[in-house]
């Protein structure tokens, strides 16, 4: 879907879930970013607050393009900012403090992801805000939460809260590194979707109470809760990367890798009359799922192997689904860009490229679809500071005003 585009146009009167609400958002890189991104796509107005030189660090990531301006634009700023507003406000100058302070109470929500305890020391932590608008919404999304974890003094990105979720020690293999990052920005976009939750149910206590409260997310609770079955296993006596008796495996196809799953009886049953061995459902070696697992490799992957050599990934997956066994085909970045499904569900973004590339920026869709609201139109990510005079001036602020908090560095 390009940006400007209405998926489903014309079939729909509604507008969006959240139209009318607003948001602040002090943030940085992509785990607060995702979830202002996800609420500006249910219909939310974001505003995002920016330092004058160089904005959002995710603007320097790489790879990146450059902006009409000749000015570097990352990969991790682009994936997290459609359909939000950008303004600079230099949160160190006291003029641009108290104007986040008289900002406040025209916002629903407030959203920071600094380290912990480090808009409190500007004066813009959850106090200061509250006592500014008691009924906005403070957000505050961190590595480690904001009541005093003993790793508060530790910067986060998502592999730290990925590796201390224990996730990476339970996937390692012998004496190999940890292999790092294998969901991309997992610890991210996994403590969003907490976040996105919380906004939302706070939203929904402040209208039964008329009461703005901190909704705090670290992520590394969002880790432990993404990785529940690392304690969970622990609990119940599987140590070190042991996944109990289970077929979750990958077996190679004619054109790549491929995965099944089994973990009932039933399922082996159909498994094995599938791959042309149907008396392996009585073998007494397999008499219970730990023989499914003491056989793997040099009973059952060989004769899994041997049938869909003769089959594409996708063909054997097709075959597996027809009869009721788990299976999908492990798919390269560009299969999945070209993939039927991702397209039918408008699942990729093209954001055109502003430094005379062809190939668009391809930035995930919304994956959350509900039946009465249309899917875009999306906009553009903002250029660093592109909006910061007309927001101002929405939330009644004079172009002398304007003028005076720029030539005091405040804005730019």
């Amino acid at each position: 879907m390009q940006l400007g585009e209405v998926a489903n146009e014309g079939a729909l009167p509604f507008g969006k879930p959240l139209e009318g609400v607003r948001v602040l958002a002090l943030e940085q890189m992509q785990a607060l970013p995702y979830a202002t991104q996800l609420l500006a796509r249910l219909g939310a107005d974001v505003v995002k607050v920016e330092h004058p030189k160089g904005g959002d660090s995710g603007r320097g990531s790489l790879p990146a393009m450059e902006d009409p301006e000749g000015r570097r634009v990352g990969a991790t700023f682009l994936r997290n900012n459609l359909d939000k507003r950008s303004i600079c406000v230099d949160l160190k100058n006291p003029e641009g403090k108290q104007l986040i302070l008289d900002l406040a109470p025209s916002f629903d929500i407030v959203a920071e992801n600094s380290k912990a305890g480090a808009l409190d020391r500007l004066g813009l932590g959850w106090e200061a805000i509250h006592e500014a608008s008691p009924r906005t919404i403070y957000l505050s999304v961190n590595g480690f939460g904001s009541s005093g974890s003993p790793y508060d003094r530790w910067p986060a990105y998502a592999p730290i809260a990925e590796a201390m979720s224990g996730i990476y020690e339970f996937k390692r293999q012998g004496d190999e590194p940890p292999l790092v990052a294998p969901m991309g920005g997992l610890g991210d976009i996994g403590s969003a979707l907490f976040a996105t939750i919380g906004v939302l149910a706070a939203l929904r206590h402040r209208d039964a109470t008329g009461r703005g409260q901190r909704v705090d997310i670290a992520m590394l609770d969002a880790m432990v809760a993404i990785t529940d079955l690392v304690p969970n296993f622990w609990s119940m006596g599987l140590r070190n990367g042991e996944l109990g008796p289970l077929i979750m495996h990958g077996f190679r196809a004619g054109d790549g890798w491929f995965i099944i799953q089994v973990g009932r009886e039933n399922q082996f049953a159909l498994l094995v009359e599938a791959i042309g061995h149907p008396e392996w459902a009585t073998d007494p070696r397999f008499a219970d799922r730990q023989g499914w697992i003491d056989h793997l490799d040099d009973v059952l992957r060989p004769a899994i192997e041997s049938w869909a050599s003769a089959r594409t990934k996708v063909e054997a997956c097709d075959a597996l689904a027809a009869i009721g066994v788990a299976a999908g085909p492990c798919f390269s970045d560009e299969e999945i860009v070209h993939d039927p499904h991702v397209a039918a569900r408008n699942m990729l973004v093209e954001m055109p490229r502003t430094d005379g590339v062809d190939q668009p920026v391809l930035i995930p869709g919304n994956p959350v679809k509900l039946s009465d609201v249309a899917e875009g139109p999306e906009t553009r990510v903002p250029w660093l500071g592109e909006h910061t005079d007309a927001v101002l001036a929405e939330l009644g602020y004079d172009e002398q005003k304007i003028t005076a908090l720029r030539a005091s560095g405040a804005i730019a």
